[in-house]
């Protein structure tokens, strides 16, 4: 009987100290007036903060801002200078749909040899160990702002070769990846769906949100 009575002080004095520890430590994530009052409820922001591009206009320059960053995007959006970057099979359906028949220089895409001219890459292939260094500096040469186009299961997480020691498990362990084109290989009007889906993210950047891609 007694050693029961100790365990359960014991208990109960542990419970104590845990929670006295708890409400120490969550002074970050929970209001200081709900501490103090023994019930916790978590912080939430307001819903009714708008982001920066849903902000009405206020003044004139915030309608300069908004125009230029309209036309930014149009011009961005309309010429695409891509950095070859062909590694296996899918590099062959890359290079397709730069052919006569679906003719992507109408688009404005246009593939550049050197990567200080590109604004794109898109990795067609699969990307082993070794050339992870090497696609690394190639992006890290690009011009800001760059896009990343992630071309087949290979590039997307590994494909086929998903469980080899010498592959990369996906492009985005190296890179930051933006359109993601499955397929194996995928065919060129995949491709080109990407290269339009990339489209209208550009036009939805805005220059408040540009700064997390500046790595």
């Amino acid at each position: 009987m007694l050693n029961q009575i100790s365990k359960s002080l014991v208990f109960k004095s542990n419970t104590v100290s845990i929670s006295n520890s708890i409400l120490k430590n969550s002074i970050r994530s929970f209001s200081i007036s709900n501490i103090r009052s023994g019930s916790l409820t978590p912080n939430t922001l307001p819903t009714d903060t708008p982001v920066l591009s849903e902000r009405p206009l206020s003044n004139v320059m915030d309608y300069a801002i908004t125009s230029l960053d309209k036309a930014k995007d149009w011009a961005r959006k309309s010429s695409f200078w891509p950095a070859t970057f062909g590694l296996a099979c899918c590099a062959v359906e890359m290079m397709h749909a730069s052919a006569p028949r679906y003719d992507q220089d109408r688009l404005g895409i246009i593939f550049r040899a050197s990567p200080r001219q590109s604004d794109i890459i898109i990795v067609a292939g699969t990307v082993t160990n070794k050339m992870a260094p090497a696609l690394r500096m190639v992006y890290d040469q690009m011009a800001y702002p760059r896009w990343v186009i992630s071309m087949g299961s290979c590039a997307n997480g590994g494909g086929y070769y998903h469980y080899s020691y010498a592959v990369v498990r996906g492009v985005d362990r190296v890179i930051p990846v933006d359109i993601y084109v499955p397929g194996c290989p995928p065919s060129c009007e995949a491709l080109l769906y990407g290269i339009f889906q990339l489209q209208k993210k550009m036009m939805s950047d805005t220059t408040g949100r540009m700064w997390y891609r500046s790595y």
